[in-house]
């Protein structure tokens, strides 16, 4: 069967990682979550900024996937075409074995210049020594080239997702024969435009997410449960039914 898989914040977060708000504490507990996420703030504050993206990169790295991003990336071993669309801007699906995934936000562990957009390795983001515990204000580093910082390769608020990486979401959405959307809260657009695209064209959606959320009642089925006991029902399902996505959403 063509599978896509849209994921979100909730499938991360049970390899403990703090969703994007809760990952306010120490330095940050006094900071607005979305006024260090734009380029504003970076232009304002480069050090708190960059320090702040360090610390989340640096818990990133140090995480394990969890069962549900293996239960994922093995959707191949069973036979299945896979593409994952990702708004997670972590590297959990890739070290959980998964290939083909679209980073629809970005990615935390990689950063770029701001001004031209040169990439260096090893990349600045995970330069040693870590961060302090909690955090600290660091200065970016700036670019041999041109000379302005380094920002983090995520998508701000404010900034457009990336075109070709949007367009193939959009082109694996169209081709697949079922969407599962797990652990995102169908809020954050134009991401959550997917799965209505999908709908619109007679493709069967199903939501993992253990809260109702807009899409709830317009997905083909909503399981209540977390990722991980999700992900683990649709593997089981799909042997039983591997051709049929009524069935497996039928049970």
């Amino acid at each position: 069967m063509r599978l896509a898989v849209l994921s979100g914040a909730g499938l991360s977060a049970e390899s403990g990682i703090p969703t994007f708000r809760d990952a306010l504490t120490g330095l940050w507990a006094r900071f607005d979550a979305e006024r260090l996420a734009t380029a504003e703030a970076f232009c304002a504050d480069p050090g708190l900024v960059w320090g702040w993206y360090r610390w989340r990169a640096a818990m990133v790295a140090a995480a394990a996937p969890n069962a549900a991003h293996i239960d994922v990336a093995a959707l191949v071993d069973d036979g299945h075409a896979l593409t994952v669309v990702t708004q997670n801007v972590d590297d959990l699906h890739e070290r959980g074995g998964a290939h083909d995934v679209l980073h629809l936000h970005g990615r935390l562990l990689a950063s770029r210049c701001s001004g031209c957009g040169a990439r260096v390795v090893p990349d600045p983001i995970l330069a040693q020594p870590p961060p302090p515990d909690g955090g600290a204000r660091e200065a970016p580093p700036a670019c041999g080239t041109c000379g302005a910082a380094f920002r983090p390769d995520v998508v701000w608020f404010g900034e457009s997702l990336p075109t070709d990486v949007w367009h193939a979401a959009e082109r694996a959405v169209d081709a697949c024969e079922l969407l599962v959307v797990v652990g995102t809260s169908s809020l954050v657009w134009p991401a959550a435009g997917l799965p209505e695209r999908a709908l619109h064209a007679g493709i069967a959606v199903i939501e993992i997410n253990p809260q109702a959320t807009p899409l709830s009642s317009r997905a083909t089925a909503h399981w209540p449960m977390t990722a991980t006991a999700g992900m683990a029902q649709l593997r089981r399902r799909l042997q039983q039914a591997p051709d049929d996505p009524q069935r497996v959403l039928a049970g």
